[in-house]
């Protein structure tokens, strides 16, 4: 049976309460009590939204909860309240946390709150496990549940208050029906004896510690046809990259959203020295040259006074060398995979992921004991794929 989401506490007219707290988490008491709630769950369902669209640097601009019962809530990062107390029911075994490719919302929470992730659920990767062709969590919401989402808010500036009723049901909805999903996808998991890989898989991205978001003075050379550009564009590509930094942060933009990466490189190659010339390049219209033109030339002079001996270079690194026996033995490896991939019905990628196949041709494990000890490579694998894989090696030579 088909049924439409929707949230009370967004509705018109209702009290903004899910239960017996707040709809909205806006002060240290209310934290405090929805952890205490929380902990009382055997499963907690979580999302984020940020702003990542519409200013710079981003924030974490709203965090969504729901408890086993459907019970929703609003947690608003963007609050001076104390959220700590909710580090306890995220760091509780006994809790289970459910998300939808949390990669990026566990990264955001442990790097703003430090939270810690004791016991995990992300039905994306359930969802991949089973072999499933849909992956996004409202086509998941459709098979699984009959359950028909409203429109995307994905682009929304989630930063703006208060949020439309529209909003707060988009929210609120994002986690309202994660752990029916998940008990959905788990009973399929174990029926289909897959249920401890789906586990296994989900302790280590919990575990997974945020990377390191240290600013890479050589990002300029990531844009697209960096490589062909002289010496002396890519000093003033250099400087027009930094430049726009300096502009968004300044703006409250996104830096795409100040000029595009093709436009800083075209610019580059065309070295304009004036605001007519800065005109006749794509992406350089009138409304962007008001704004900065200026900024914008000044970049450019910055990067053509550069003294000849201090130019950048873009330095090709060489491909590492891959020994004849290795690639024997990750073609084995991937022929291997292909079959049993089909077999069990998977994507080969999730299977055994090309990373895990150079590692372990280089490795060359002889036994299912030297195998486990390859990093990234999982029990579940060991158990399943392990005499596939020793075999493949030993065959290989």
């Amino acid at each position: 049976m088909t049924s439409t989401l929707h949230s009370s506490c967004a509705s018109s007219g209702r009290p903004r309460v899910t239960g017996s707290l707040p709809c909205w988490i806006r002060s240290s008491d209310a934290a405090a009590a929805l952890a205490a709630h929380l902990r009382r769950s055997p499963a907690v369902a979580l999302d984020t939204e940020a702003d990542s669209l519409h200013h710079y640097p981003w924030r974490l601009c709203l965090v969504q909860v729901a408890d086993a019962a459907g019970s929703a809530h609003l947690i608003d990062p963007l609050s001076p309240a104390d959220f700590s107390p909710l580090g306890a029911v995220f760091a509780d075994p006994a809790v289970l946390t459910v998300l939808h490719a949390g990669d990026n919302d566990l990264a955001v929470l442990k790097r703003r709150f430090g939270f810690s992730f004791a016991s995990l659920f992300d039905t994306y990767i359930a969802a991949r496990f089973l072999g499933s062709t849909e992956l996004g969590l409202d086509g998941l919401l459709r098979s699984w549940l009959g359950v028909v989402p409203g429109p995307s808010r994905q682009k929304d500036d989630w930063s703006v208050r208060p949020l439309t009723p529209e909003q707060e049901t988009y929210a609120l909805d994002d986690v309202r029906h994660l752990i029916p999903l998940k008990e959905r996808l788990l009973d399929e998991l174990r029926a289909r004896g897959r249920d401890s890989w789906v586990l296994e898989e989900c302790a280590a991205l919990a575990g997974g510690v945020p990377a390191d978001r240290a600013e890479d003075p050589d990002a300029y050379l990531a844009i697209a046809g960096a490589k062909s550009l002289t010496a002396r564009s890519l000093a003033i590509l250099r400087e027009l990259y930094a430049a726009r930094e300096a502009l968004a942060l300044s703006a409250d933009r996104p830096p795409f959203k100040v000029m595009g990466a093709e436009t800083l490189r075209d610019i580059a190659v065309a070295r304009p020295g004036s605001a007519a010339e800065l005109l006749k390049i794509a992406g350089c219209t009138p409304r962007v040259v008001g704004r900065y033109g200026e900024a914008i030339l000044a970049a450019v002079d910055r990067g053509n006074a550069v003294p000849e001996d201090r130019l950048p270079a873009f330095t090709r690194l060489p491909r590492p060398v891959v020994p004849a026996a290795v690639r024997r033995r990750i073609d084995a490896l991937r022929a291997r995979r292909s079959a049993e991939a089909v077999r069990l019905g998977l994507d080969p990628g999730v299977l055994l992921p090309g990373r895990l196949i150079e590692r372990i041709a280089r490795a060359v494990p002889s036994d299912l004991g030297g195998l486990a000890k390859i990093d990234g490579v999982r029990n579940w694998r060991v158990q399943e794929l392990g005499a596939m894989i020793i075999g493949a090696l030993h065959d290989a030579g």
